[in-house]
This record gives C-alpha cells, structure tokens and sequence, in this order.
C-alpha cells in the first residue's frame, strides 16, 4: 500500500460543501495520528455529503487497509475506480487496489492493477516488482487448477471404469445364478421324471417285477393228456 497521499485533498477544492473539506482534512489529521477507528468516522461523514468523492472513498480505502478490513477497502475503491483512474494520482490509485489483491491473492486483478499502474509511471519499480510477482501467482495457480482439472477427470473415469466393471461384474453373476437354477430345475424334472417311471412300474400288474412260473404243458396235437 502506497504512503498516504495528503494531494487528496486538492480534490476537494471543486466540492461546494465545506464540511466535506472540513471532514476530510480531520481524517488525514487522524490518519496520521494512527487514530484509524476516528479516521473512518470522518471519511464516512464526508461520503454521506459526496458519495461520488474520489478522495474520500480512495482515503477511507487507504484508512480501511491499515486495519486490515481489505474486502472494504477493496469495494470503496472499485467505487470509483472509472472516475480515479483519470486523476493525476491514478498510478498510486492502481498501485493501491492491486496491493489490496494481493493481499487478497487475487492475483487476476493484481496483474491487471499493477499493469494500469505501470502505464501511468513506467519507471517505478516497486509496481514493475508487485507486477511479476502476481503475474508468476497467477500463472502458478492456472496450472494448479490446470492439473486439478486433469485429476478430476481421471478419477471420473476410474469411477466410470469401476462403474461399468460392476456392471458387468453383476451381469455375469446374474448370468450364473441362472444358470444354477436352470441346472437346479433341469435336476429336478430329471428326478421327478424317474419318480414317475417308478411309480408306475409299482402299479402295473404286467410289470409288477414278479416272475410267474411256467403254466402247464399244452401236449403236442394228438395225444392224451396223462395226468
């Protein structure tokens, strides 16, 4: 985060409301003083009399970022970031907002901060340096996300894999236990069958299984039966 910036209050010269100036020089009074809780109090009052200030909303960023309220910082400066970045401070404005996403690690917008910053102060270094170091983050974290995308598709086909070798696993076992009960069914009408052919060889007379004996002998034509 850049120093804070007492050309802020130049801007205020062109605000009719008085008491806005007047609140705005009693925060950077407090700013200084490291009084941020009383500071934020005085940036506030001045919005409610501006909400359009870029002063007051850059300086209540500056005043939020030392108590470490970043998510706030970070929206009172996009707030009035179309009309800031046409100020004579605007490389500290972009300098400021990609610090705050570096802080962050919103290392998307911090490359594109510290590059608006760049273009308006090519020679400073300390933005050139943040600028590389969220480029690397942010080229870092695609590849991470890169090959965590590449994870999640594998394991989604292992799971298809896995998915599909079950199914086929519970087809073949369905397969068998037909099978078993055909072979199951096919025994039991085979013995039912027998069962059957048993149970009428006990009940047919002519097949009763008992041998009778010869009857007796018819004498050749002719001849007298001697008994």
């Amino acid at each position: 985060m850049r120093k804070f910036l007492c050309i802020s209050l130049a801007l205020c010269c062109s605000i009719a409301v008085f008491g806005q100036k007047a609140d705005l020089r009693r925060g950077n009074r407090q700013f200084k003083k490291k009084d941020y809780a009383a500071a934020d109090i005085s940036y506030r009052k001045a919005l409610m009399l501006d909400t359009a200030s870029v002063a007051a909303h850059y300086n209540l960023a500056n005043n939020l970022y030392r108590q470490e309220n970043l998510d706030e910082a970070a929206r009172q400066l996009d707030a009035v970031q179309l009309t800031a970045g046409e100020e004579k401070f605007a490389a500290d404005y972009y300098f400021n907002r990609g610090d705050i996403a570096i802080a962050q690690e919103d290392w998307q917008t911090a490359v594109n901060m510290f590059k608006e910053s760049l273009r308006r102060r090519p020679e400073d270094l300390e933005a050139k340096e943040n600028y590389l170091y969220a480029r690397n983050k942010l080229m870092e974290q695609q590849q991470n996300q890169n090959q965590q995308n590449q994870d999640q598709n594998q394991d989604q086909q292992n799971q298809d894999q896995n998915q599909d070798q079950q199914n086929q696993d519970q087809n073949q076992d369905q397969q068998n236990q037909d099978q078993n009960q055909d072979q199951q069914q096919n025994q039991q009408d085979q013995q039912n069958q027998q069962q059957q052919q048993q149970d009428q060889q006990e009940t047919d007379p002519g097949k009763s299984g008992r041998e009778e004996g010869p009857g007796p002998e018819i004498p050749p034509e002719g001849k007298e039966l001697v008994i």
